[in-house]
């Protein structure tokens, strides 16, 4: 186990979370015991649930573009974990999953192949006998979940396996994880396609890492491109306040280029998302489009795999090496200007519109979700911070309100719109926060910090950048309101709605909650008067580097 732990350090592994468990006591033991490392890069993070454990790497996945290890104990743990692998499967999101197997200790534990619980929503997985055939193995499931498309990835590790002597063994050679890339010859044709057009755009959806987001940047500059981002809905887009970003100041683009958008964007149809697609106002041209299954899909034009990230530096040197790039500077710098000054008109009217929408019931108690966000981003508006958690069910007003300029700034939702994945997801943001000097935030619903709680003690103890904003509107809210509704439609009443589908008799005091955990906390408010002050001393504590929570009661 002390060359698996050197192996997942080649990789480059920052933390292990794990529940502990004698299937993996082995790896436990070296991980915090390591005689040149110990308990350094990769560190272990302690976890309360093997739920949580996954939701962090999947929040710590989506901040960085890289995959966190979790480890999991046989049968049991993979089960109690299965909900959160599963969202990270549909979250396109990178983990390497290390299984315990401990034969012969609790026969219900083990299993032939213990892999078969969540292989329909793992893209890899492998059960080595020998000790050489673990570390290609781990190695081997560390490159499958970074390449696309990225998700969970699975090694079972025998208990006996991790305990024998290592004397004659060494690392293998590290082997680099292989992008499929398009062609030179189709990247200088979008090079000149950019370059040429009278009015380009360039839409991103969600690269891999910060490095593919620095190329996009780059290569909308280089051609004086308009362009669309995906950075308020989830993270590795194009910063939202990039003077190229937006509407443009001519809304008839002869070329567009898109950049790991959805499936559903440009009416590509396929199991797995559009990688690169490109085209021309006829909807005729280069289609660079992943299916799950590795086959090309897509509309009329050339199709094949390709990797977005990757290929934008044969786009970038394309661009540069091109004869017109020079010839036509002139063009896209006076191009560059006049969508700088469009989008900046645009993004000031739409703020405005959207701040005047939202004062309606600003001063209303329980509080107005709109003023749960408002009232925080002077806050944190010269931080560096990042959402962590899903903000659909309390209007995801950040949106229109916030400004998203950096890789990490919204992680988004879980992928498959699970309850109990946000307060562990946001820890795992946390860990990726840590060192950086950032913050944090959690915008909680009552109903999913209910699943997992226990993450907040994870928070505590490794004492992570987190704050933590209570959606407490007493209910799930969703399901009240269909069965409001449904009751309306069959002409019973709503006085019984509440049952099965609000949290009272007693309330929650998530303030104690937290307290018990060892989370600095306040509230429950329900004057938004208050919010400010319970903000400034949220953010106070947190850029100390202590977890803490406000208790908001919310409309």
């Amino acid at each position: 186990s002390d060359l698996m732990v050197e192996m997942l350090r080649e990789l480059g592994v920052e933390f292990v979370a794990a529940n502990p468990s004698s299937s993996f006591e082995g790896l436990h033991e070296s991980i915090i015991n390591h005689p040149e490392h110990p308990n350094r890069t990769p560190e272990l993070i302690t976890a309360l649930h093997e739920g949580s454990a996954v939701d962090m790497a999947h929040g710590y996945g989506k901040a960085t573009g890289k995959p966190m290890v979790v480890m999991l104990h046989a049968t049991v743990g993979l089960q109690n974990a299965s909900m959160a692998i599963y969202q990270a499967f549909v979250d396109k999101t990178p983990i390497v999953l290390l299984i315990g197997s401990d034969d012969g200790f609790i026969q219900a534990h083990i299993a032939d192949d213990l892999a078969a619980l969540v292989r329909p929503y793992t893209k890899w997985d492998a059960y080595p006998r020998t000790l050489p055939d673990a570390l290609e193995a781990i190695q081997e499931a560390w490159n499958q979940a970074m390449t696309p498309p990225c998700a969970p990835t699975l090694v079972v590790v025998d208990s006996q396996l991790q305990k024998m002597s290592a004397a004659g063994f060494s690392l293998p050679p590290r082997r680099q994880p292989q992008f499929p890339l398009i062609s030179t010859a189709d990247a200088a044709l979008l090079a000149e396609r950019l370059l040429t057009a009278s009015n380009p755009r360039i839409d991103v959806g969600r690269l891999r890492t910060p490095e593919g987001v620095e190329r996009a940047v780059r290569l909308a500059e280089l051609t004086g491109a308009c362009t669309g981002t995906r950075a308020n809905q989830g993270p590795m887009s194009f910063p939202q306040t990039h003077p190229l970003c937006g509407p443009g100041a001519n809304a008839e683009y002869d070329f567009v280029l898109g950049l790991e958008l959805p499936a559903t964007h440009f009416a590509i149809v396929g199991p797995d998302i559009g990688t690169l697609v490109g085209r021309d106002d006829a909807g005729v041209g280069l289609s660079i489009v992943r299916g799950r299954s590795g086959a090309a899909v897509g509309g009329a034009g050339e199709r094949r795999t390709a990797d977005a990230e990757a290929s934008l530096a044969l786009i970038l040197d394309a661009v540069l090496a091109s004869a017109n790039a020079a010839g036509r500077a002139a063009v896209i710098r006076e191009r560059s200007a006049a969508h700088a000054q469009a989008n900046r008109e645009a993004r000031l009217t739409g703020l405005r519109a959207q701040m005047e929408r939202r004062r309606r019931g600003w001063d209303a108690s329980p509080v107005n979700t709109a003023r749960l966000y408002a009232e925080l981003w002077p806050h944190i508006a010269n931080e560096d911070w990042c959402i962590g958690s899903q903000t659909n069910f309390s209007g995801g007003h950040h949106a229109d309100l916030w400004q998203h300029d950096r890789p990490y700034s919204c992680l988004g939702g879980s992928g498959a719109a699970g309850i109990g994945y946000s307060l562990g997801a946001s820890v795992g943001a946390a860990l990726a926060a840590r060192d950086n000097g950032r913050i944090v935030v959690d915008f909680q619903g009552d109903g999913d910090f209910n699943f997992m709680p226990g993450a907040l003690w994870t928070a505590a103890h490794h004492q992570l950048p987190l704050l933590i904003v209570m959606h407490n509107n007493r209910a799930w809210h969703q399901e009240l309101m269909f069965v409001q509704y449904l009751t309306g439609a069959r002409g019973r009443g709503t006085d019984r709605a509440h049952i099965g589908t609000t949290l009272r008799d007693p309330f929650v005091d998530y303030r104690s909650i937290a307290q018990g955990y060892g989370v600095e906390a306040v509230g429950p408010i329900s004057d938004p008067a208050e919010l400010a002050e319970a903000y400034r001393r949220g953010v106070e504590v947190v850029k100390e580097g202590r977890p803490f929570l406000v208790d908001v009661l919310t409309q």
